[in-house]
């Protein structure tokens, strides 16, 4: 039995139904160029199912701009809840009525003599032109101590944590402190669990500074429009982790100190679990000066930019550190600890196995050129630092999905396009009959 995609074929394939892919249709259908948009669940689900209850934008809401639909609430200094930022992706894809097919996952992609071949849940699909807009928070990654842990524990990943009531009475393990691990972390404590929080080596921000919010101050320094070429250390930046912060209850500082005064229990990076007890490394302190010295970094550069520009601001104290660990503990025994959960707040790895094409680096990273593969017709659009801090979020996605689809229309139209460079071999060729086919020679 056919499915109703079998078969058809499209000037253009966005795969990936976010707020990336759904920027890539609004830029296809401003020029005019056939595509279609094929999401796996449905529009809004990365933000409706793998995030938790009171989860809420780290950026206020003005820096909400998808391209054609800037944020019209009436609270642009506020940050938009989790049901917020679902109806706000849901009411871009209807305004422009988005060609989105929902409920259809892409499980293979080749390249043949004749264009881009989708395997899909719903039959193939050819295309001349194809956007992976899958984003980079792919596969849940939990690390192989869990396997040790007993059974008895409840053991959840940051993307199926709900809140509070879902996890059964007791203290709380939570593993890492980027975004979600401190955000969860601070969400339990809050409910009067008992926490205790591994910390690793993720920067902190402060969330206000010198009477602004500091992304605004950040903004305004040009901070997020700065390109990724502009970095000597390009993949340190690429591959950094997120400054934590929340714009939980209006927004405020997440500051792991002040946790420890109020009672949660901080350590070191996870190590291990053995004979009953977890194991951490002796780099509590050096954690938390080093998050500590990163947002005080970042209140130096508003001071200098302040300074030289002559812009009348309030004065505000360094920052003073409310805690200190008077001791690096190395073990917290299980049975003593009265943990009966661990959220796994470690992060999230890709899964490009579908893909069928050689663009990728000996680390598995797709080589591209701001989203343009080497592989001429197929692009990236929403990666981390595609070409800024803004590439695949709600302020700098509308950028690069325009740069992608003026690229995508001079193809289109027949024009010659630009010679691109990627940082590891992944030439041009493609597939017949199943072989590789040797890259042609690029002029």
């Amino acid at each position: 039995m056919s499915h109703p995609l079998d078969g058809r074929h499209h000037c253009v394939l966005v795969i990936g139904g976010g707020q990336a892919g759904l920027s890539m249709s609004h830029g296809l259908r401003a020029r005019g160029i056939d595509h279609l948009v094929l999401e796996r669940d449905e529009i809004g689900h990365e933000w409706r199912d793998r995030r938790w209850d009171t989860f809420c934008l780290v950026t206020p809401n003005w820096q909400c701009q998808l391209p054609g639909f800037p944020y019209r609430g009436g609270d642009p200094d506020g940050f938009m809840r989790r049901g917020e930022i679902v109806s706000y992706i849901e009411e871009y894809a209807k305004s422009f009525d988005l060609p989105v097919v929902e409920g259809v996952e892409a499980t293979r992609l080749r390249l043949t003599p004749h264009g881009f071949l989708v395997r899909t849940t719903r039959g193939d699909l050819t295309a001349d032109q194809v956007v992976l807009a899958t984003g980079p928070y792919q596969v849940p990654l939990i690390p192989r101590i869990a396997e040790r842990l007993p059974e008895s524990l409840t053991q959840l990943h940051s993307s199926q944590y709900r809140n509070p009531a879902q996890l059964p009475p007791g203290a709380v393990m939570v593993v890492g402190t980027g975004q979600s691990g401190c955000q969860i972390a601070e969400d339990l404590h809050l409910a009067g669990r008992r926490v205790h929080l591994a910390v690793g080596s993720a920067p902190r921000v402060a969330r206000r500074y010198r009477g602004r919010d500091v992304v605004a101050w950040l903004d305004d320094m040009g901070y997020y429009r700065r390109g990724i070429d502009e970095f000597a250390d390009a993949d340190a930046v690429r591959f950094r982790a997120n400054h934590y912060v929340t714009g939980r209850d209006g927004g405020h500082d997440i500051d792991l100190r002040a946790f420890a005064r109020e009672g949660m229990w901080l350590y070191g990076r996870l190590s291990g679990f053995r004979s009953g007890s977890f194991r951490f490394q002796q780099d509590l302190r050096k954690n938390l000066d080093g998050a500590d010295a990163v947002s005080e970094g970042i209140k130096n550069s508003i001071d200098h930019y302040i300074a030289v520009a002559g812009i009348m601001a309030p004065t505000e104290d360094c920052y003073v550190p409310v805690w200190e660990p008077d001791q690096e503990p190395t073990a917290l025994s299980l049975s003593d600890s009265g943990i009966t959960s661990v959220v796994w707040s470690t992060g999230f790895g890709r899964d490009h196995r579908w893909i069928d094409v050689p663009i990728f680096d000996g680390r598995g990273y797709p080589t591209h050129d701001r989203g343009v593969t080497s592989c001429e017709g197929l692009y990236f659009l929403g990666l981390p630092w595609q070409y800024t801090w803004g590439s695949g979020r709600f302020c700098g996605v509308a950028a690069d999905a325009e740069f992608l689809a003026n690229r995508i229309d001079l193809v289109y139209r027949g024009g010659k396009s630009h010679e691109v460079r990627w940082l590891a071999g992944a030439p041009r060729g493609g597939y017949e009959n199943d072989d590789w086919v040797a890259p042609r020679t690029v002029a």
